[in-house]
């Protein structure tokens, strides 16, 4: 009855982002693919594609979001104006972010245990 809309990017969807750039990213693309969708990587390139798609303001009656979250992705990393060097770089920063963020957390999940 309802069409199920996703409204974040989620690591599920990295595969069908493959061919759409050159080498660097399909070796990235077929890195990540490999890894758990929990692997602080694939949360990292989640996150940055979180943010290249504006997936905070994305609402359920949004025209964005009745395409739905794979191709709004799709059209994102396609329309992307930088470079293919650029965007590893963004991926990069995310990354170091993640590490960081994890960094922090754990002394807390170490007392909570």
């Amino acid at each position: 009855m309802y069409q199920k809309y996703e409204l974040l990017f989620t690591p599920h969807l990295i595969a069908q982002l493959r061919d759409l750039r050159g080498e660097e990213w399909k070796k990235l693309i077929d890195y990540l693919v490999a890894l758990p969708e929990t692997h602080p990587d694939a949360l990292a390139f989640s996150m940055m594609m979180i943010r290249l798609n504006s997936c905070l303001t994305c609402e359920m009656d949004s025209y964005r979001a009745q395409r739905g979250c794979a191709l709004c992705a799709r059209q994102t990393i396609l329309s992307f104006k930088g470079t293919d060097k650029q965007l590893l770089q963004r991926y990069e920063r995310a990354r170091k972010e993640i590490a960081r963020l994890l960094k922090e957390k754990a002394p807390v999940a170490e007392k909570a245990a």
